[in-house]
């Protein structure tokens, strides 16, 4: 179970850096390669806060969310390893160990790239351990995202409260690996194990019963 685990975050890992890196050595920021028309796009873009180009609070957030990320990946470390010597399905495993190695990938990219990296611009394609130094210092580089579906787009109608007339698109956040394998673990475990978690809740039942329960008593 644990190698297998392993295995899934190793190869996510793999996949996510070897593609950012490509993406950060080669192009420049908001630079785009259409991969299939207008609704699937490779777009380079660089975000300081959470999954999906989401912000955070400043650089104090973003230090509290990269300290929260490598708090969040120790306590999943123990728990696949507890769910393995408890014998868990492997499905449950192989969820949480999506969830695990997508809070890695995006750690890796504000604790290590700001320090190895150049600034991207718009102009600029960025350098790995250049002379100078990186962009930042520890905990405080961007995280890489390049993928965008803009699958349908058109305007909100005049009639429509709060974004009238203004422009609708779907899917309009950009993201990378690492959040579709937290995404894909996340929604695995509500869609597809939600005995594991029925199970948890009948064990918490029978253990507040035999809490209740008077010593020497018969039900």
């Amino acid at each position: 179970m644990l190698k297998k685990s392993f295995l899934i975050v190793f190869l996510v890992l793999l996949a996510d850096q070897a593609l950012k890196i490509w993406v950060k050595t080669t192009m420049t920021l908001g630079q785009e390669i259409h991969l299939a028309g207008n609704w699937a796009i490779l777009h380079f873009t660089e975000n300081n806060g959470m999954a999906f180009g989401m912000q955070f609070a400043g650089d104090y957030g973003k230090l509290a969310l990269s300290l929260f990320r490598i708090i969040a990946v120790i306590f999943l470390a123990w728990y696949i390893w507890h769910l393995s010597k408890r014998g868990t399905k492997f499905g449950v495993i192989a969820c949480f160990s999506l969830i695990m190695a997508g809070a890695m990938g995006n750690i890796f990219d504000s604790a290590i790239y700001g320090l190895i990296f150049s600034e991207s611009t718009f102009f600029d394609i960025a350098r790995m351990f250049p002379a100078e130094g990186g962009y930042s210092t520890f905990l405080h580089g961007k995280v890489v995202d390049m993928f965008y579906f803009p699958i349908l787009q058109g305007t909100y109608p005049q009639w429509f409260p709060f974004w009238k007339g203004q422009e609708f698109i779907f899917f309009r956040p950009v993201f990378n690996i690492s959040d579709s394998a937290i995404t894909t673990g996340v929604l695995s475990l509500i869609i597809f194990e939600r005995k594991f978690f029925q199970g948890y809740e009948e064990k918490e039942k029978s253990e507040e019963k035999e809490t209740r329960q008077e010593p020497g008593t018969i039900e």
